[in-house]
Formats: C-alpha cells, sequence, structure tokens
C-alpha cells in the first residue's frame, strides 16, 4: 500500500486548480453562469415585495401586468446561466481529469521497476480510473452546485439585510452550529473516502487475479477461494458506502434541523409589535422567503461536501504517486552502439521487498561479441543479473559495467537502446503480430519485420492464419501458444538488433524442432553481438563460449562446456542430473 503524503487539504486544491489554468476562459464563463444564477434566484425573491405590496395591493396595478413577462425573462435568464455554468465546468473538468491522467499514466512509465514489485497491478489501475473519475466529480458538478449555492446564499443574505437588518441578523446565530456540524462532517467524510479508495484497489486487485489466473482457479478447484476472497473485497466496500451513506443521512437533516431554529426565530421576532409596525406585508414575506430558500442550499452544500471529501481524498491519493521520486537518470554519457564489453565487479544486491541478500560479491567479465551461459538452481540469482544490466535495479555495492563505462553514467534511454531483451514470461500486446514484432523499431519496414519472423521461426505458424501477420493476438496475446507466444518475443528482440542479447529462458516454451530451429538464427544472430543466456536445458547453451556456474548468489565456476565437465563440480553434477547420466 502506498502511504499518503500529500496531505495538506488547502496545498491539493490549489494544485488542482493549477490544472486548469490555461482553461480560464471555460473557467471564468462558467463562474459567471455560477454568479448570475444565485443573482437571478435573489432577484425573483425581490420581486415578490412589489408583487405583494404594491400590485395585490391595488397601489400599482401594472406590476401584475408586467409580472408574467418578467417571470418568463427570469426563468429565461436562470436557463440560460445554468447552461453556461454546466456546460463551462463540464468543458474545464473533462480537461482537468484528461491532463491527471496523462500526467498519472506518464509518471507510472518512468516509476522504476521496484515500485512495481511493491505494489499490487490493481491498485495502481484504480487510481487511474477510480480515482481520477472522483476529481472528475468535484470538478464539475460538485464545483458548480457549490459555487452555485454559495452565490445564492450570498445573495439572500444581501436581500434580508437590505430590507431587515434586526431579523437578518439571526442568522448569524445559527451560522456557527452549522459551520461547525459541516466541518464535523468534512473530516469524517474524508477518512471514510481513503478507506473506500484502498478498498476499490482490492476489488481492481482481486479481479486481475482471477482474470489472469483463471486457468489456475480451475485447474486447482480454486472458485471458493477466489470467491471469499473477492465477497470480503466488495463487503469492505459496501461498508464503506454504509458509513458514507449514514454520516449523509444524518448531516443533511442535522443542518436542515439548525437552520429550522433561525426561522423559528424570525417568526416569532417578527410577531413583536415594533416590527410589526416596521415591516410591510412584501418585507416580512421576503425575509421568510429567503430564509426558507437558504435550506435548499444550505442541504445541497452539506451533501456536495460528501463528493468534495472523496474528490481530495483522491486528490491526496494521487498527488502521492506524482510526488514519488521517479527512476535516477544522472547518467550523461551517450554512445551510438556499445561493443558489448560487460563487466561486474564485486556486485551486491538485495530486491526493495526482501531483506536477504541475492548476489554476493559478484565478478564477471564479458567480452564484446561473447556468448556467456548462466546457470544454475533456481532462486540462485540468474534473472536478477540480467535485470541488472540495464539497470531495472540499483546495486548495493560494487559497479556494472558496458564498455569499462558505469552503467549509471549512460543516459537511461541510451543505456537500455544496447540491451534487447526475451524473457520466460512473455508480454504481448493488443494488437496485431506485425504491431507486436514491430515495437522494437517503430521505423522498421514490413520487409524488416518478415525477415526477422522468419529467423525466429514465426512464419511457419503465421502461414495458417486467415490475416497472416494482420492477425489480432488478442490482449496479451490469448489466441496464440505459449511457444508462439515466445517466437514472436524472440523476433521482436532481433528487430531491435542490440549489441547485447539477454535470453532469459527464452526457449523454455517451444518444442523440440522449434527450439533447434531458433538455436541456429541465434547463433547466427549471436556471432556479431555479446549474447547471455539464461537456460535450465543445458543442451541448449553447450557451445557457449563461456559458462557462469551460479549457487545462492554466488559465482562457484566458470568456463567452457568440456573444461566444467572436465573439473567435474557443480555443472558437472547439473548434467548429470539433467541427462541421468551415471
Amino acid at each position: 500500500m502506498i502511504p499518503d503524503t500529500a496531505t495538506n487539504t488547502k496545498a491539493n486544491f490549489l494544485r488542482l486548480l493549477s490544472y486548469v489554468k490555461d482553461r480560464k476562459i471555460g473557467l471564468i464563463v462558467a463562474i459567471i453562469g455560477m454568479i448570475g444564477y444565485g443573482a437571478v434566484d435573489t432577484l425573483f425573491v425581490y420581486s415578490i415585495k412589489p408583487l405583494i405590496d404594491e400590485g395585490l395591493s391595488g397601489k400599482n396595478p401594472a406590476v401584475l401586468t408586467y409580472m408574467p413577462i418578467f417571470v418568463l425573462g427570469i426563468v429565461l435568464l436562470r436557463g440560460i446561466c445554468g447552461f453556461a455554468s454546466s456546460y463551462g465546468m463540464s468543458w474545464v473538468g473533462g480537461h482537468l481529469v484528461m491532463k491527471i491522467q496523462r500526467q498519472i499514466f506518464n509518471h507510472l512509465m518512468l516509476m522504476p521497476v521496484s515500485f512495481f514489485d511493491k505494489n499490487p497491478t490493481g491498485t495502481l489501475i484504480s487510481k487511474i480510473t477510480y480515482d481520477s473519475n472522483q476529481v472528475s466529480t468535484a470538478a464539475t458538478a460538485s464545483l458548480v452546485n457549490l459555487v452555485r449555492e454559495s452565490a445564492t446564499i450570498i445573495g439572500l443574505l444581501i436581500l434580508m439585510f437590505y430590507n431587515s437588518w434586526q431579523l437578518s441578523l439571526i442568522f448569524f446565530v445559527i451560522g456557527p452550529p452549522v459551520g461547525y456540524a459541516i466541518n464535523l462532517v468534512s473530516r469524517r467524510f474524508r477518512k471514510i473516502s481513503t478507506n473506500l479508495q484502498h478498498a476499490v484497489g482490492n476489488v481492481t486487485t482481486t479481479s486481475e487475479q482471477m482474470l489472469n489466473g483463471h486457468k489456475e482457479i480451475l485447474s486447482f478447484g480454486g472458485q471458493p477461494k477466489e470467491e471469499a476472497r473477492f465477497n470480503s473485497a466488495s463487503n469492505m466496500i459496501r461498508r464503506q458506502q454504509m458509513k458514507m451513506a449514514t454520516v449523509s443521512a444524518i448531516a443533511n437533516p442535522a443542518v436542515q434541523f439548525i437552520a429550522s431554529i433561525g426561522l423559528s426565530i424570525v417568526l416569532f421576532a417578527a410577531s413583536s409589535p415594533e416590527l410589526v409596525a416596521e415591516l410591510s406585508p412584501g418585507t416580512f414575506t421576503i425575509i421568510v422567503t429567503s430564509m426558507m430558500m437558504l435550506l435548499k442550499p444550505l442541504r445541497v452544500i452539506t451533501q456536495l461536501n460528501n463528493d468534495v471529501q472523496r474528490a481530495m481524498a483522491a486528490c491526496t491519493s494521487l498527488f502521492t504517486v506524482m510526488d514519488m521520486d521517479t527512476e535516477t537518470d544522472t547518467g550523461s554519457h551517450v554512445t551510438k552502439r556499445a561493443k558489448g564489453k560487460i563487466n561486474l565487479e564485486n556486485v551486491e544486491f538485495k530486491y526493495p521487498t526482501k531483506n536477504e541478500i541475492v548476489l554476493k560479491s559478484i565478478n564477471l567479465n564479458i567480452e564484446a561479441g561473447q556468448t556467456v551461459a548462466l546457470v544454475g538452481r533456481s532462486g540462485s540469482g540468474k534473472s536478477t543479473i540480467a535485470g541488472l544490466l540495464p539497470k531495472f535495479y540499483e546495486v548495493q555495492s560494487g559497479q556494472v559495467l558496458l564498455d569499462d563505462i558505469p552503467v549509471q553514467d549512460y543516459q537511461l534511454k541510451n543505456l537500455r537502446e544496447q540491451f534487447a531483451q526475451v524473457s520466460q514470461t512473455v508480454h504481448l500486446f493488443s494488437g496485431t503480430i506485425a504491431e507486436n514484432i514491430g515495437y522494437a523499431n517503430e521505423n522498421a519496414s514490413r520487409e524488416e519485420i518478415e525477415r526477422v519472423a522468419e529467423m525466429a521461426n514465426v512464419t511457419s505458424f503465421i502461414e495458417k492464419f486467415e490475416d497472416g501477420f494482420d492477425t489480432v493476438i488478442g490482449e496479451k496475446g490469448v489466441m496464440l501458444s505459449g511457444g508462439q507466444r515466445q517466437r514472436i518475443a524472440i523476433a521482436r528482440a532481433l528487430l531491435k538488433d542490440a549489441p547485447v542479447l539477454i535470453l532469459d529462458e527464452a526457449t523454455s516454451a517451444l518444442d523440440t524442432e522449434s527450439e533447434r530451429k531458433i538455436q541456429q538464427a541465434i547463433d547466427r544472430v549471436c556471432s556479431d553481438r555479446t549474447a547471455i543466456v539464461i537456460a535450465h536445458r543445458l543442451s541448449t547453451i553447450e557451445n557457449a563460449d563461456m559458462i557462469v556456474v551460479l549457487d545462492e548468489g554466488v559465482v562457484v565456476e566458470q568456463g567452457s562446456h568440456a573444461e566444467l565437465m572436465a573439473n567435474q563440480g557443480d555443472y558437472y553434477q547439473l548434467h548429470q542430473i539433467q541427462f541421468g547420466e551415471k
């Protein structure tokens, strides 16, 4: 769980407003519409006085003549102001949310790999979707109603003081209790909203795990377990929503009751002979009507407090992530194409989420153009070394060098241009086969894509598809087998044409015939570049220039296949176990 750090409400609100500074025209139009809406309502209440004191009393019959036209005009003007405020704020709010979503999306892409190791994907997705939509609510309907009703309250108060300041002073008797009640509710809403965001993140994470691991759930009969997990997560949302509804249901009548006390005091005070003699029927009606009309905006503002506090909690969640440091990129060295020489000098490393050291004093020298295999039992640190080369993680001590230059001295983008990687877990994007292969080089021609596809033995199964290279493979390549996905990933890496090729169990999902063909292609490609091959299947790396054997984060031996077999050490034992030799 990401701890909230951007908790200053005022600072978050001002920061939120900074997102609309380039939309000032729309904001100004919306604010004018909101203020105009409140002013029109005030003017309509004010028209009651001449209607009663002059029109209905017979002093000025002309009032009754123009009053219908006045009412039509007021309603039309009210509609125009309402449209301007709603449309203007929707336009501003839409751009605001789009800007925040783009910023949080781009910021997440720049976060280090360790950040994603610590935080569930579902929680991060909910920030882009749910949290940003909560901000949208505050930026559109909530803010429109807040400013509009506030303008109505101010207009009605001015009207009341203008007609009878004595009775209007009673409003200040109820003002502090109403303010205290709203403040109390605000704090409660904020706490519940934060808990609700965490609950939504848990539901998203649980749903994502179920969808991604559906086959495993069916295979192991995990439906009851996943159902119980999702029921618990969804019940947490229900509980938080009920708490929100309970607070809102209590707050609205409480605020209205406090306001009705003020109205009762006004009615009682107006019965005194001094005020009866001073107030006309129209004036008294304006005072009472104004106070009754104040109940609605007070109720609306109290209800809006729920949405506003929910949005401010969402701002806290979003801004906390945006304020996190992205990947360290302080290097300045740039090379067009590295030679491919790699050195690890006394490297020690542990993952941010774990306490134990994964790599211990690793020293490794790989010459440019060499093919080096990393072998060892699971958890020995093979894939960890592959992750350190393109600087996905920072080492605790020692250094990693590319062409005798520490990797931290390279510009990060330039450093990663020197590596092409194929991992055991292949990720393909929703799109066509050609688009997935071409992802490595957006400027690649169709001929280049087809050439690497032929090298990676992709063409053999593409020919069976009606649309060939233009076949849509679905999300994560669900329309393909594991071996087919891996071959596309290899073709993608070959298209990048990087000086260093990292193959992390890249042929593990292939059948023997496909593996043989791809191994021949890899051998051809690796002839003019450095290749680091991680493999459990020792038959695939016997021709490597050097084989490095790791055990529990330590290099225990290294050499050619023949040398290591002659030493009869760890590699020899692994070979014996795998091939069943005595």
